[in-house]
Order: C-alpha cells, then sequence, then structure tokens
C-alpha cells in the first residue's frame, strides 16, 4: 500500500545544522527531497526527528495495572502505543527484567510479555522493541534468557546487579524486604532466602557472565551495563563487551566510558527533576559536562522532550544539540542508522510540537500519523 505524500512546510525545523525554517518532504514512508503530495502549513510549530527511547519501562502501569487483571496483554502494548506516540516517541525501547526479583521483573512476565509484543508489535507503526534487563546472579536461568532472546530475536541486552550483596554479606536483612517479596508473589522469608542462595554463588557468576556474553554478542545482540558506579565498574562492563552505560552513578563512570568511545544513556526524568530520584549524579550535569550521547524515557515517557526544553531553559545547550540526545544519539546508540535525523532517504519519523509549551501536535513513524490531536488537525484536515 502507497503512503501519504507530505509537504510540511512553515516549521521551525531541528535539522542536522540546527533548527531554520524549511520545507520537509515525504513520500513512501521516507524523507525526500522533493515529493507531490498534501501541503501542510507548520507555520508556528517545530518539527524534529521523531524521539528514539532507548530504554523504558512505562508500559508496564498498561500491562500489568493489577494482578491478574489484565489476561490479554497486547491490548495493553497497543495502549503503551498510544501513549508513546502522543509523546513524540516513534522507535521505542521496551526495558523488561529477567529477575530473580519475580512479579513484573521475573522471567515468567518477560515470556508473557514477549507474547504479546508478538501478537501487539506488528499492529502498530511505532517502532516496538525490546530489551532484556538481565540479572547477572541469575545464572541457573540464563539459558531460559537465552531461549527467549532467540524466540524474540531480542537485540539488546543490559546486564543489572539488583542483590544487595553488602547487606547479605553481613547477614542482615535488606531495606524494604516485606514490599519486595510481596511484589515478588513470595514470602519475605522465602524471598530472603532466594537471595541469600544467589548471593552464596557470587564466584561462580563472572565465568557464567562471560560465557553468556560470548553467546549473545555472536548472535550480533548489543550489550549494555546499568547503573555503573565507578571506572572499575564501566571496565568490567567493558571486558564482557557491553559498550552502552545506561544511567551511570559517577562522572567517574561517564567519563570511563566516554574515554572509550562508549554510549553513555542518562534518564530523561533526571533532568526535569534537576537530580536523581536515588541521589546519583544529576544527569545535568552529565550534559554540561559532554558526556551524554543519549537521553531515556526510563519510566516516564513525556520527559524526553521536557527534558531536551529544559536543557534549553537552563542555558546548558541548544535545542538542536538537546533534541540530538532524543533522536540521533539513542538512534546510533542502538545502530539504527535509517533515523534519527531529517535528512533525504531517512525514515519519515517526526514530531511536531509547540516549542513554547512542548505539547505534541503530531507524531510520524515510517510516514503514518500515529497521533494527531486539536488545534494541529485542522490543518492536516483542512
Amino acid at each position: 500500500m502507497t503512503k501519504q505524500s507530505w509537504i510540511f512546510a512553515g516549521a521551525q525545523v531541528i535539522g542536522p545544522d540546527g533548527v531554520a525554517a524549511q520545507d520537509v518532504s515525504v513520500a513512501d514512508g521516507l524523507i525526500v527531497d522533493q515529493a507531490e503530495g498534501r501541503r501542510v502549513d507548520l507555520s508556528g510549530w517545530t518539527l524534529a526527528p521523531g524521539i528514539v527511547d532507548v530504554h523504558g519501562d512505562g508500559f508496564e502501569r498498561h500491562v500489568a495495572v493489577r494482578r491478574g487483571a489484565l489476561t490479554a496483554m497486547e491490548n495493553g502494548l497497543i495502549a503503551v502505543e498510544a501513549e508513546l506516540a502522543a509523546n513524540g516517541i516513534t522507535t521505542a525501547v521496551l526495558a523488561q527484567f529477567f529477575s530473580w526479583e519475580g512479579g513484573m521483573r521475573g522471567p515468567e512476565f518477560a515470556e508473557k510479555l514477549v507474547d504479546a509484543w508478538l501478537v501487539a508489535a506488528p499492529q502498530v507503526s511505532t517502532d516496538l522493541r525490546l530489551q532484556l534487563r538481565l540479572e547477572t546472579n541469575l545464572i541457573d536461568r540464563f539459558d531460559e534468557a537465552l531461549a527467549l532472546i532467540d524466540r524474540a530475536g531480542i537485540g539488546y541486552v543490559v546486564f543489572n546487579d539488583h542483590l544487595p550483596h553488602d547487606r547479605l554479606a553481613q547477614g542482615r536483612k535488606p531495606p524494604r524486604l516485606t514490599g519486595q517479596a510481596l511484589k515478588s508473589g513470595r514470602s519475605p522469608e522465602a524471598h530472603l532466602a532466594l537471595m541469600q542462595r544467589l548471593h552464596a554463588q557470587v564466584d561462580k557468576v563472572p565465568a557464567a557472565l562471560a560465557e553468556m556474553a560470548e553467546k549473545l554478542l555472536a548472535r550480533g545482540v548489543r550489550l549494555g551495563s546499568h547503573d555503573d558506579g565507578s571506572a572499575e565498574d564501566r571496565a568490567e562492563g567493558r571486558a564482557l563487551g557491553a559498550k552502552v552505560s545506561e544511567f551511570p552513578e559517577s562522572i567517574e563512570a561517564a567519563a570511563a566510558a566516554r574515554d572509550h568511545d562508549e554510549v553513555v544513556v542518562m534518564g530523561a526524568p533526571n533532568i526535569v527533576r534537576g537530580a536523581s530520584h536515588a541521589g546519583n549524579v544529576s544527569a545535568r550535569e552529565i550534559v554540561r559536562l559532554g558526556l551524554c550521547d543519549a537521553l531515556a524515557s526510563d519510566y516516564h515517557y513525556p520527559s524526553p522532550r521536557y527534558a531536551a526544553l529544559s536543557l534549553v531553559e537552563e542555558g546548558i545547550c541548544d535545542l538542536a544539540s538537546a533534541w540530538r540526545l532524543l533522536s540521533e544519539g539513542p538512534a546510533r546508540a542502538l545502530g539504527l542508522e535509517d533515523r534519527g535525523v531529517i535528512a533525504s532517504g531517512k525514515r519519515a519519523d517526526l514530531v511536531i510540537f509547540d516549542a513554547a509549551t512542548g505539547r505534541v501536535g503530531a507524531t510520524i513513524a515510517g510516514g503514518e500519523i500515529t497521533y494527531l490531536t486539536h488545534p494541529l488537525a485542522r490543518r492536516f484536515l483542512a
């Protein structure tokens, strides 16, 4: 089926060389030099590359609203796509745990999410992708994780370690044990026993993890590490072949990644808040120092575009530079060379928004309208 052709005229366009008024033409799902299509007046609006969300788990509230309440999880993912589009996101990586933590973070939930994704993703125009967040201490279930990765063709795996090793080594109960146990569906006693068992085999983790990383790299899977706290942490990820550092907790860790031409991803909500909710380094400072390549929604899909506008308002960078952290930077992080910039031959992934308020008027993914609302809709429908 032939896709709609458009000529978008009069907008302030965030292009590779900065922001300028120019026309942008779209045909057959691509940005082209010229098109014979419907002309839409975008004067007063800003036209930008669609947001590439390299890591987000905001989908959880759609697919697991209450325990056991939503059995057709694919319907939840359809709702996720609508929220993504309303926030200018045209490519979204759904970050799903494969963890001993259980509940929504457990292997069983990951299997169900993959089942739902296989049904929902082909039905929508937003490019929905999966990331598996693999807990490094769950070594006895690595084979299951690998089978799931193969079944879904997951191309991005991030290593996490959420075990409270210090507490467990001291024989003390971890904080928030009861609440975490209830989320996992276990009793506090059973949850603690599981953590203690996993901690006891910590010496076996490096070899098992190295073997797993080797298998993933052989499949062409992109690897990352999560919450690097130091240069040493980043070096451990690098040794495994993990070239992406997600949410480093210190300037030292981010700088270590940059020194080795590795990708640094920070959380957009951290930018909007002005600080990390966990007390780690401010993402604004990482951006200010030129150590950030990409901003991710993390847990809040509206945050990326508001983070970009906040960076501009704070004088940390101009709009074009800020927006590259939402589009070109994340696309490169994922190895997606066909998107992230407004240039001839690239995918027609676009977002039209009010730069003064941040409100999205329309989103286009692969040349298809995924979101359109008042008052901009009048111009499309006139």
